[in-house]
């Protein structure tokens, strides 16, 4: 008649949530998927009552059946529906905790073996007191905050005060007692299976959300330098330099501290609310987009983060997104020159490790790194690195470096410790704080040395409207299925650093993750300005004809194969400039025959970088709109055939994903999209024709074509100067040197300022890409050779260029190559 225990209960949980605010996991209680025809027993980690008043008072808001009710089934009944894994058996001051069974789990294990048709949906909460790191602010917040280790009641008590106003629960998705059953006979060893994959569950959780328990730092790099590989580099590095063995191993553990990271809760805390403050200072919002795939992945897997490198926001970002969703902030692998005072403390204690821009040449250094990614990895920390190696200063995705990624594929090759995947990561800002340092970079001016007074002087963005940041995450692409792709019996094979396969898995690799960013990109408003409006002749256009050709933009990519991985901008054409206009990007002007819209020669150029951020999307309808505009009329076959002699380069150059036997499907769906918005016509004999030159689509074909110009006009030059020059007369570091100076003359010549052409790193991709497709070879002497494909290569170019530009590009490199070619 009257529930004196029940009302204790309602009263301590109404007591508790004075102090207590939850962030709860999934938000919608359907994306757990119960069964409405089955039981459902809650499982908690620890025994704490106030984990069991939140569990039942979220059970009870989300709609989900009580914790604290009965449980009513034909086949078993309990006076309860919950039960903890692991509890406290000596008191409820100081943490004791013992393994033992769970009465309820071993009632419930007895009453399925008693009654096959009985099935209990085990649904496991994990519950993480102070886990919303936005709001930490405090060191004592951190001495009471999570821990891998199992607290007493009064520490709980402490933490529950401390942290009560930022508790994470999640629910997780239900485990069938009955399927783990299975066939089994023996109910205690059953009994065990499900307390191990419940202990394993738990353990999965924490660890993504705090990372791997590891030891102490200062004894993990001991245990470092005790591995074999580190040992017997130092033996040679004591020979070699003809030092003591005591001092090459001080030289080894100096070494081991520059690198490794000093990873502190409370640091990471303390700095994910000076990013919050900033970020709201800078930007119009950050905009997050599928990170439900990390999380699915997360339990169990090591995570490699590799996002594209646009600025130095990037790795900040990041890490801010990744552990204010409460996962384990990946460790950074940081460049040398960013180990600044005060800075570089700041950024180790945040996760950063340090990398030295060259190791070539240390054998000492490059085994003491090794060896500590290989702890990392083996450890199932997250990761995050750039596999750019800088930043790219032109906008668009560079050629991936394969140091740390070669690393990384030799670390899990020699010890699978877990399955490791990588998680591509698309960065699209619209508006980059380095804006005008890259533009100088790119006009020729040295790169400026980090240091501390240039980040005091960067206080000043902080006056300064940066509009949005777009995230998106890719899905994770297991590392294990690379391998067997390109090496099926890797896993039984011995391992050899040396093997010809490894390196060959490592550019597939590199290759499949530069397209794999590429493919979750994120249109934004100002990338849709920079595609139309750089198209015009002088960087200028009637507001109407720039609002129809975003319209042509929008709907190429609504019906473009990227149409399902990337992040559509689907706000009005004008609502879309007038957002441009409000960042000062370009500018409108009135005029009484219709307003117009320009970019002056430094916004012009800013542009170029946001245009090349989403170039790859349009790569293959405005190569198929050059060809038309250019040609006026030509057969659907010959259109087919020009794309396929130049998809080769392209395609490598912009990191295109579709092999040579796809490609006429994608073709074939470009050509519909164009003639669906009435930009190219077909005949009665199927020949491709543009639109008339003094109607309204004439121009705009022609404007979808000069989208692709520029990078075309990078690979002829590059074509052009190997041909005149001739097999076998330059080395690649020339070739290199001498197509950047070419282009940044070539610009000054014939182009409206457009610092982004004359970039090395793009010219050193088109360099990359002639090598790998075959086209171009390195000798004995490091001399590039090549055959007669590469004046077919050239002849393509006929039907995608002026004749004018293909005459200026020709007399320019004519006129170098015999001075690079000496």
């Amino acid at each position: 008649m009257f529930d004196l225990a029940g009302w204790i209960l309602v009263l301590l949980r109404r007591l508790l949530y004075l102090v207590t605010r939850t962030q709860v996991f999934p938000e919608s209680p359907e994306a757990l998927g119960l069964r409405s025809d089955r039981a459902v027993c809650y499982v908690l980690h620890e025994h704490h009552l106030a984990n069991l008043l939140v569990l039942d008072h979220e059970c009870r808001r989300l709609g989900l059946p009580a914790a604290l009710r009965p449980i009513r089934d034909d086949a078993f009944s309990a006076p309860r529906s919950y039960f903890y894994l692991s509890r406290n058996l000596r008191g409820n001051l100081v943490a004791n905790p013992r393994i033992h069974h769970a009465p309820m789990l071993k009632a419930l294990v007895k009453a399925a073996f008693a009654d096959p048709r009985l099935d209990v949906q085990l649904v496991p909460v994990t519950l993480l007191w102070g886990r919303e790191p936005g709001k930490q602010d405090s060191v004592l917040k951190a001495l009471f905050a999570e821990t891998w280790q199992q607290v007493s009641t009064l520490r709980h008590l402490f933490a529950i005060l401390i942290h009560g106003r930022h508790t994470v629960v999640r629910f997780n998705n239900p485990i069938s007692l009955r399927e783990v059953i299975g066939e089994s006979q023996d109910e205690a060893r059953a009994l065990r299976k499900i307390e191990r994959i419940l202990r394993v569950h738990f353990r999965r959780q924490r660890e993504m959300a705090l990372g791997p328990d590891l030891s102490h730092r200062r004894t993990q790099l001991h245990a470092l330098l005790g591995t074999p590989t580190v040992r017997e580099a130092i033996q040679q590095e004591a020979q070699s330099a003809a030092i003591p063995l005591s001092e090459a191993q001080k030289k080894a553990r100096d070494q081991a501290f520059e690198i490794a990271s000093d990873y502190t809760y409370s640091v990471v805390r303390a700095f994910a609310l000076f990013l919050t403050w900033v970020w709201n200072r800078v930007y119009n919002g950050v905009e997050v987009h599928n990170f439900e795939r990390v999380t699915t992945v997360a339990p169990g897997h090591g995570i490699i983060y590799v996002p594209c490198h646009r600025s130095h926001i990037d790795y900040l970002l990041l890490s801010y997104i990744i552990f204010t969703r409460g996962l384990m902030v990946p460790h950074i692998a940081a460049g040398a020159n960013l180990n600044l005072p005060i800075v570089g403390s700041i950024l180790r204690r945040s996760g950063a490790f340090f990398l030295r821009r060259k190791i070539k040449g240390d054998p000492l250094y490059t085994a003491v790194f090794l060896e500590y990614l290989h702890m990392m990895i083996d450890r199932g920390f997250p990761i995050e690195y750039f596999i750019e190696g800088g930043r790219s200063r032109g906008g668009r995705m560079l050629a991936p470096k394969a140091g740390i990624l070669a690393m990384t594929v030799q670390s899990y090759v020699r010890s699978r410790a877990r399955p490791l995947v990588f998680v591509p990561v698309y960065i699209g800002y619209e508006k980059l704080m380095e804006g005008k340092s890259h533009l100088a970079e790119l006009n020729g001016r040295p790169k400026k040395s980090e240091s501390l007074t240039g980040l005091i002087g960067a206080v000043r963005v902080l006056r300064r409207n940066y509009g949005k940041v777009h995230v998106n995450f890719g899905q994770p692409v297991a590392l294990a299925e690379l391998l067997d792709a390109r090496h099926p019996s890797w896993r039984e094979d011995e391992f050899d650093v040396q093997a010809p396969w490894l390196r060959q898995a490592v550019d597939a690799t590199a290759r499949t993750l530069a397209a794999d960013i590429n493919a979750v990109a994120v249109v934004n408003p100002v990338n849709l300005v920079a595609l139309t409006l750089l198209s015009t002749p002088k960087h200028a256009a009637d507001l109407r004809l720039l609002c129809r050709q975003i319209e042509h933009v929008q709907q190429l990519l609504a019906e473009s194969p990227w149409a399902e991985t990337i992040v559509h901008c689907r706000q009005p054409a004008e609502a879309v400039i007038d957002y441009v206009i409000g960042l000062d990007m370009v500018r409108r002007h009135a005029h009484p025959l219709g307003d117009m819209v320009c970019a002056d020669e430094t916004q012009a150029a800013l542009m170029a970088y946001f245009r090349n951020n989403v170039l790859h999307l349009l790569a293959l309808p405005a190569l198929l709109a050059c060809l038309v505009s250019h040609n006026q009329s030509l057969t659907r076959q010959r259109a087919r055939q020009a794309i396929h002699g130049i998809y080769g380069l392209l395609g490598a150059d912009l990191f295109l994903p579709w092999r040579d036997e796809a490609l006429d499907a994608v073709i074939d769906r470009a050509e519909a999209s164009l003639r669906g918005r009435g930009l190219i016509l077909v005949e009665d004999d199927g020949r491709l024709r543009a639109p008339p030159p003094n109607s309204e689509a004439g121009p705009e074909l022609r404007q979808l074509g000069e989208i692709i110009r520029p990078t075309l006009e990078r690979q002829f030059l590059t074509l052009a100067l190997l041909q005149h020059s001739g097999s076998g007369k330059l080395t690649r570091a020339q070739l290199e040197d001498d197509t950047h100076l070419l282009a940044q003359r070539l610009a000054m010549l014939y182009e409206f300022n457009p610092a982004e052409f004359s970039e090395k790193l793009l010219f050193a991709n088109v360099i990359r890409s002639l090598i790998d497709g075959g086209l171009l070879e390195i000798n004995a002497e490091g001399l590039l050779c090549f055959d007669e494909r590469i004046t077919q290569a050239v002849a393509q170019t006929e039907l995608l260029l002026a004749a004018e530009v293909r005459h200026g590009i020709d007399l320019i490199a004519r006129s170098a190559a015999p001075t690079a070619s000496q």
